[in-house]
């Protein structure tokens, strides 16, 4: 048997689900499943040795059924979801017992329930006694339900962890709770403590972050005090069935109020903690900002009323967080035990980050590397721990710069650089340079520092503000660079003109009769009469030129280079109107624009500025149409 297959029945056997009852949290997602696609068939099927058994089904008589006539035995060796249209066309399953009889199932869908260590221990699957069409959205349903099953398991696997490992030493559990103390401050989701009183007695910098307020502020200050109004007697309504005892844990979507007077939209997952003595000593509170999904939800709202169970499942994560955090500080007096339960905590935290994490020691070597920190930079956990973290990640032509300053940290002591969100190029395993953001934060254990490092890919965050900074640069219609362009390029193109003592021309262009042709031909017409004078323009001026189109009907040429001055400029302005004035055909329209043009030239010792140029141009301009339109006028030589 292959050493996967071993390890994969080794933990389902020891989660101890095989041949247990039915479970409301696997029955209700079934449910569910079969509802949003419209399936006669929605199961939760676990893949034993020798047979597959259904720890939740829809539309399905039986419990279990062979291995070697599945359709799951072949699912869970896929990556994603497996998809049959019609089994009778599959060799496959064509001459399997499920599809020749009873079922006859002729539809299946399936995607892989995964553990922590990405074992397959079955499938979410989906299936239907006729072939039909998968869409993408119905696969990206089926994948999302099947991710809160592997979330269920993953929780009770993690739970496992925590039971199998109770014999640290005091040392090991100083470690974990600095680490913890660590993942708690830098977590990206907000955790609180509060009093019976509903006053805050810890909460993290992301618990500050989502709500506005600082720290100190939110000491002073109750969850009441900043809960919407209308959202209150929701939540106070459950916390006394949690402190009744009727439900030992509570999730709610809700309303806070940001210090700034907005509303922000979170999701709150709530359990009490309580002493040895069974006494409330407080609450323990996750809560995840969803105010951009809620906005999105605003537009599904039907859709919404139909998956509000799968919404509430789609936190399992946080809310298993949750429940070890607060079995931890319940079991505060076992201390091997609670060692045990934080690491995996932590473990699962940092492995399953958003961002990239490694921890390094004083000496810059690798202790620890994520599975994202492998996707970002190339290299795999195997191969980076141990190695110099400057020579994995940072360029070699900056690393000079990062060992000056990192020595300059130890020996100093001043953090004020490792306090603040950095800006750094990182290299990937290929060599290619890539901006990322980094936040680094120290730990000191039994006098030694340690460093907890994440690093966040920023390149298509630079890339899109570089596209939107060309974007405010151009003129969507024609192409050529906009009035903001112009305002940029002039006084550079001055600046040169003086520093190589040759005259510089401003020929700014208003077109005749492009008015009438909106009205006789329409806008659409109009519009593509712009986009051939802008090309008109383009191969009417040399490569050293730059036109603009400012607004309208408007343009702007700047002549630089070998220009002799007013002159050139005239004689230009002659070529441009000729080229202009040449009917074209649009479609089956003849159109006809002239062009009217004022010259401004620019000397060496010219003491005017770009606006006070760009105006002379503009007032040439308005004297060659009022002197009868077709024509070109420049300043007195």
């Amino acid at each position: 048997m292959h050493r996967t297959e071993v390890g994969r029945l080794k933990l389902l056997r020891a989660l101890e689900v095989l041949d247990t009852a039915a479970e409301p949290v696997f029955d209700r997602i079934t449910r569910l499943l079969a509802t949003t696609l419209e399936v006669p068939i929605a199961l939760i099927s676990l893949v034993d040795s020798d047979r597959q058994w259904f720890k939740s089904r829809v539309g399905m008589d039986v419990r279990q059924t062979p291995r070697d006539i599945s359709f799951c035995t072949i699912a869970i060796e896929q990556e994603r979801t497996m998809v049959v249209l019609d089994a009778l066309s599959d060799p496959r399953f064509s001459s399997s017992s499920l599809v020749t009889s009873n079922p006859r199932i002729r539809f299946y869908a399936g995607t892989p329930i995964r553990s922590i260590e990405g074992y397959a221990l079955g499938t979410l699957c989906a299936m239907d006694c006729k072939a039909r069409i998968f869409s993408d959205e119905s696969r990206q349903i089926l994948e999302d339900f099947a991710g809160l099953v592997s979330r269920e398991f993953q929780m009770r696997e993690a739970a496992l962890l925590s039971r199998s490992h109770i014999t640290h030493s005091a040392a090991a559990f100083a470690a974990s709770e600095a680490r913890l103390k660590t993942a708690f401050a830098l977590a990206p989701t907000g955790i609180a403590a509060v009093a019976a009183n509903g006053r805050f007695l810890s909460l993290n910098s992301a618990f500050c972050s989502i709500v506005g307020y600082e720290a100190d502020e939110l000491m002073t200050l109750s969850f009441q005090d900043i809960t919407h109004p209308d959202d209150l007697d929701s939540d106070l309504n459950l916390l006394r069935q949690l402190n009744r005892g009727e439900i030992d844990r509570y999730q709610l979507e809700k309303r806070y109020r940001h210090k700034d007077g907005s509303s922000v939209w979170v999701d709150l997952h709530v359990a009490k903690l309580l002493s040895v003595d069974g006494d409330l000593e407080y609450y323990i509170a996750t809560v995840q900002n969803i105010q951009r999904r809620k906005e999105t939800e605003a537009s599904l709202q039907a859709l919404r009323h139909s998956l509000e169970q799968r919404v509430e499942e789609r936190t399992a994560e946080l809310l298993r967080a949750n429940e070890m955090l607060s079995h931890t500080m319940l079991q505060r007096l076992h201390a091997d035990r609670e060692l045990r339960q934080r690491e995996a905590e932590l473990s699962a935290v940092l492995e399953h980050a958003s961002d990239a994490y490694v921890s390094i020691d004083e000496s810059g070597a690798i202790r620890a590397w994520n599975r994202m920190a492998e996707t970002t930079f190339g290299w795999s956990r195997d191969e980076a721990l141990g190695q110099s973290f400057e020579n994995l990640v940072i360029p070699v032509a900056m690393r000079e710069v990062h060992l000056a300053g990192w020595r300059r940290y130890l020996a100093t002591g001043d953090d004020e650089a490792l306090r603040q969100r950095l800006e750094i190029s990182a290299v990937r395993r290929d060599g290619m340079v890539f901006p990322v953001e980094v936040r680094i934060s120290p730990v000191e254990i039994d006098g030694q520092r340690f460093f907890s490092v994440f690093l966040h890919d920023i390149t298509e965050r630079k890339a899109m503000a570089e596209r939107r900074e060309k974007e405010a640069l151009t003129d969507t219609l024609t192409g050529l660079p906009n009035r903001r362009s112009l305002l940029e390029y002039l006084p550079n193109a001055m600046a040169r003109a003086r520093r190589i003592g040759v005259p510089l021309g401003v020929l700014f262009l208003d077109l005749d009769g492009f008015k009438a042709v909106n009205d006789t031909f329409g806008h659409e017409i109009g519009d593509l009469l712009l986009q051939i004078v802008a090309e008109k323009l383009k191969t009417g001026l040399r490569e050293t030129d730059a036109v603009f189109r400012l607004a309208g009907d408007e343009f702007t040429a700047v002549v630089e280079g070998q220009f002799g001055g007013t002159q050139d400029a005239e004689q230009l302005a002659h070529k441009l109107i000729q080229l202009i004035n040449e009917p074209v055909l649009i479609g089956a329209a003849t159109v006809q624009v002239g062009v009217s043009i004022g010259i401004a030239v620019y000397q060496r010792d010219d003491p005017r500025t770009a606006t006070q140029l760009l105006r002379e141009a503009d007032s040439r301009m308005y004297e060659a149409k009022q002197a009868g339109k077709g024509r070109f006028a420049s300043q007195q030589r």
